[in-house]
């Protein structure tokens, strides 16, 4: 299915990371790309990565939602709570969407999600056969990083970077002032915890 004939400022894309802070950030120049194309970019990504997806350049605001199939907490299935978010993006008469995931992540429950909510034009990365789920089916390279992973989602699907922009990971500037916090000069922020064992930093090279 080609990209959108309607005009950019007629576009309203839903770009989805459901999953943590972390993964929404690596998704930022993927959702500038899609960003260049439409008019207006929603953003619905899991509670543990709404306020990253808020720092993205590009994204016009953020609905969070909890879901069960990409949580690392997920609670129940509940026909109810499918209803209120499909009900919920109907309203905004979303004209594309285009679903972001790790590797080891299937698209396709959000992607059933977000043909109930009447959304015509669906973009995924997907092994599994999509049947009418996606319109666009990309298969991407798993041993890519995520970051270039997601731009060529987003290439797939007719979104480029605008001339100018170096494809790099970015957020919103001027970021606040932390002088009070760190002092003058420049500084190194170490995390080496995450959510998942497989991407942690080894507990015997922790600083000590």
């Amino acid at each position: 299915m080609s990209a959108s004939p309607l005009s950019r400022a007629d576009r309203h894309c839903l770009a989805v990371r459901l999953d943590n802070a972390g993964d929404v950030l690596l998704a930022g120049p993927a959702v500038r790309a899609v960003a260049a194309a439409c008019g207006r970019v929603t953003m619905l990504a899991g509670p543990r990565g709404a306020d990253a997806a808020r720092l993205l350049p590009g994204v016009d605001d953020v609905i969070a939602w909890r879901a069960p199939w990409v949580d690392l907490d997920p609670p129940p299935v509940r026909p109810e709570t499918l209803t209120g978010l499909t009900t919920r993006l109907a309203a905004r008469r979303f004209t594309e969407a285009v679903i972001f995931t790790s590797f080891h992540q299937s698209p396709l429950p959000t992607a059933l999600v977000l043909r109930l909510a009447g959304i015509p034009r669906i973009a995924a990365i997907s092994e599994d056969y999509p049947g009418s789920l996606l319109d666009v089916r990309h298969r991407g390279d798993a041993d890519i990083p995520e970051p270039e992973r997601a731009l060529a989602l987003a290439r797939a699907a007719g979104y480029e970077l605008p001339r100018g922009d170096d494809g790099k990971l970015a957020v919103r500037q001027p970021l606040p002032d932390v002088s009070a916090l760190t002092g003058p000069g420049r500084y190194v922020v170490l995390h080496p915890g995450a959510s998942a064992p497989a991407r942690c930093w080894p507990v015997r090279r922790w600083p000590g």
